[in-house]
């Protein structure tokens, strides 16, 4: 995986207008402190009233310290709270008493996180769970036992013990936190391929749009219908040749489309060089490494509608020689094509993967996908 490193930028959520000067941070990756609760000692206790001159040991254990849990829970898309809070610590138990009492158990420390999170260890390689449903959790930092009260140690031959255990110590850890968007189509392209044109021609996500390159510098979902079925699309920052060594915005945020079922890669039409586009883009996904460059992929020549019927044929076909396999034309603007791109990506998508559309009740009060 190589060293990460942490990705600050603004994004608004794919679901919803931006709000004027109200900006939501997104924050893909956090290092975090944690450390479990530690177990509380026992006591060393006897009993000790009027009449009872052999009261005997009475010593109660200690309480378990609390764990550190990780949990993946739903309306979050960012870690953004890992930025201003790193250390987390669980609450220890509390110590034995007398008369038989047992220490109260210390407080477990719970990590809310977005679905799609990944849990690195300070190694900064080893992935220690991923977290991909919600409600799925881990135990990442177990608390300690409580030590043994000198009751415990009372024998036939040993009736007044003086004897107890101290309790576990606590566990402490560091390690990453590293967020993954959950969709199933990823938008791949050159900056202003048209890929945040598609998503908005598409979805109800608004993603900014404009004529200069690297409008997009972050993430962006949007949930795309076809067929009475939905999927999630998720549109990253165009890839320029050298990416992989970090020039533009590098290939920081490919790890957003390695869960995808399939990688939409949208060529512009008037870029001057759709095939070397198709070629540097081929190149930063194998140099980037993985899975990610066998991932199914469909290749599409977008704005079509600034071409003719004589140019769209001659760059689809010199596409294709490059793509080996087969090339589609759409256009982001007018929509042309549009459908068939859509029904393609669905083919690609496992049904269990796909939702199925609200009814028109259901729906009532929202902004529902675009249909074609």
């Amino acid at each position: 995986m190589g060293r990460l490193e942490n990705h600050v930028a603004v994004v608004y959520r794919a679901d919803e207008q931006p709000q004027k000067a109200t900006h939501m941070k997104f924050l893909d990756l956090a290092k975090v402190y944690i450390r479990s609760g530690a177990g509380g000692a026992g006591c060393i206790s006897f009993r000790r009233e009027k009449f009872m001159e052999y009261g005997g040991p009475d010593g109660g254990d200690g309480g378990k310290g609390g764990d550190v849990v990780v949990e993946a829970v739903e309306g979050l898309n960012t870690l953004i709270d890992f930025r201003y809070q790193q250390h987390f610590f669980a609450g220890s138990g509390q110590h034995g008493m007398g008369s038989q009492r047992t220490g109260k158990d210390g407080e477990s420390k719970v990590l809310r996180v977005p679905v799609g999170t990944e849990i690195i260890d300070e190694d900064e390689e080893t992935v220690i769970a991923d977290l991909t449903e919600v409600g799925q959790k881990i135990v990442i930092a177990k608390g300690g036992n409580g030590g043994w009260g000198n009751l415990r140690f009372k024998t036939a031959t040993n009736q007044a013990p003086r004897r107890s255990n101290p309790g576990q110590e606590a566990i402490e850890r560091t390690i990453w936190l590293r967020l993954k968007l959950i969709a199933d189509v990823g938008l791949l392209g050159m900056p202003n391929a048209g890929k945040s044109t598609f998503l908005a021609a598409t979805s109800n996500a608004r993603p900014k749009v404009a004529d200069y390159p690297f409008t997009t510098l972050i993430p962006n979902l949007g949930v795309v219908g076809i067929d009475e079925v939905e999927f999630v699309v998720a549109d990253i920052p165009g890839l320029i040749e050298g990416a992989s060594e970090g020039r533009g915005l590098g290939d920081m945020f490919l790890g957003h489309v390695e869960r995808c079922a399939v990688l939409l890669h949208l060529i512009d039409g008037t870029s001057g060089d759709p095939a070397g586009d198709l070629t540097t883009i081929i190149g930063e996904l194998e140099a980037y490494g993985g899975e990610l460059a066998d991932k199914p992929r469909i290749t599409v020549l977008n704005k079509i509608d600034t071409l003719d019927d004589e140019e769209r044929v001659f760059l689809r076909d010199e596409i294709a020689a490059v793509a080996k396999g087969p090339v589609m034309m759409m256009s982001g603007v007018s929509r042309e094509g549009i459908p068939d791109v859509l029904r393609a990506l669905r083919s690609e998508i496992d049904d269990n993967r796909l939702r199925h559309r609200k009814t028109a009740e259901e729906e009532e009060g929202e902004d529902a996908p675009w249909q074609p």
